[in-house]
């Protein structure tokens, strides 16, 4: 009888350890073993033929194993403020980003406290949750330009102004609390994914 009931007990570990694994292995998954390419053809037909509004186009997410990474291409116009005007913010409760400028030139307003802080309604597929305010004590403004790079963290507040002509950058956007949607892929790029060279001889 003991005989039995430790063999149930340790059957029953046994199947714990591995349903443990593969919730975790579902959680973390498998790194892709393949990369992914977005050509500067597919940023200028985004740029070309994307709608004005959002400005921003998130054009891939990957699923990184632990966690997801998307890519986005950001372009906006001239804005209408005054120096002096009071400046909207957004800011992402799960996502960080990186912008990389690759043209144009604005102010841009980061850190210090977001006055208004509001939660936006809805997800959406560029940032996941978020939120907007305007800028407040301590945020810090500069004048960035084409070339330089600037690292946001998860929630601190974002914003510009003095957009002469336009500013356009890419966004990189670590995920690692999988908000945003893992396999996504701008719905231009769609039709336009690269096929393999043929294989050498």
């Amino acid at each position: 009888m003991k005989r039995i009931s430790l063999s149930v007990v340790f059957a029953l570990v046994l199947v714990g350890i591995a349903a443990w694994q593969a919730h975790t292995f579902s959680q973390a998954g498998a790194p892709p073993n393949i990369a992914f390419d977005i050509t500067k053809a597919d940023i200028d037909l985004v740029l070309k033929n994307a709608p004005p509004s959002p400005p921003d186009r998130q054009l891939r997410v990957v699923d990184m194993g632990k966690y997801n990474l998307g890519v986005g291409i950001i372009h906006r116009g001239p804005t209408n403020d005054k120096p002096g005007d009071p400046i909207s913010m957004i800011y992402h409760d799960y996502t960080a980003e990186t912008y990389i400028i690759t043209s144009g030139s604005g102010v841009l307003t980061t850190g210090g406290t977001i006055n208004n802080k509001k939660a936006s309604a809805g997800v959406n597929v560029m940032n996941g949750p978020s939120g907007n305010g305007t800028a407040g004590a301590g945020a810090y403004s500069r004048r960035v330009k084409e070339g330089d790079i600037i690292i946001i963290p998860t929630g601190v507040g974002h914003g510009w102004s003095q957009i002469t002509d336009h500013v356009t950058y890419l966004s990189v956007r670590p995920d690692p609390d999988r908000v945003l949607p893992a396999g996504y892929v701008y719905p231009l790029l769609l039709k336009n994914l690269p096929t393999a060279l043929p294989a050498t001889q």
